[in-house]
């Protein structure tokens, strides 16, 4: 009888959506969709200290838009904004945790200036975490997940999940939005 690779199935359950659905829906974006308000007073990535957010955070020429505590209702947030979560928030913060990539923050990352540097910034650090994950193999997913994660003692299975559900979930409402970009009523 064959075993049953979790591993596999794991990394596959994000790989999928990536390669059939998510990745090709992403390609032409252009900077006017990237950095496009749908709502006034929508979180955004902007050229250092033109935000009026509570919060500026990054190290380069652009910031992205925080408060503590995130206000009731959270704020709309573009497709600037959600790329840059998904690459230094739910990516590149756990590939430095757990698979040795260099250091990440919101506060010290260099957000994209353009869709092209987003878009390349997202397809490495995905590929950093696929590798990271293929790469725990199977006992590692069995692994606690350390104190990086706000759970410690839940097995890096449970990471993995997770990750993949934010990915599918924030990169879904990046297609949405490219939809909305499209259709959108001229004024």
């Amino acid at each position: 009888m064959h075993a049953f690779d979790w591993n596999q199935t794991l990394r596959e359950q994000f790989e999928w959506h990536w390669n059939n659905q998510l990745r090709a829906r992403l390609d032409g974006l252009t900077d006017d969709e990237y950095f496009w308000e749908p709502v006034p007073a929508a979180w955004n990535v902007r050229l250092r200290g033109t935000s009026t957010a509570q919060v500026q955070a990054g190290s380069g020429a652009h910031t992205i838009d925080f408060a503590f505590p995130q206000p009731e209702p959270a704020p709309v947030t573009t497709i600037a904004w959600r790329l840059g979560h998904v690459i230094v928030g739910v990516l590149a913060v756990r590939n430095f945790a757990h698979f040795g990539a260099p250091e990440a923050s919101y506060e010290k990352w260099d957000y994209a200036a353009t869709a092209d540097e987003a878009l390349a910034q997202l397809d490495e650090q995905i590929g950093v975490w696929l590798a990271g994950v293929r790469n725990l193999e199977q006992d590692g997913l069995r692994e606690p997940c350390g104190p990086a994660e706000p759970y410690p003692d839940a097995p890096m299975a449970t990471l993995v999940l997770h990750i993949h559900r934010e990915l599918i979930h924030h990169l879904s409402e990046v297609c949405l939005l490219r939809d909305l970009h499209l259709r959108k009523a001229t004024r």
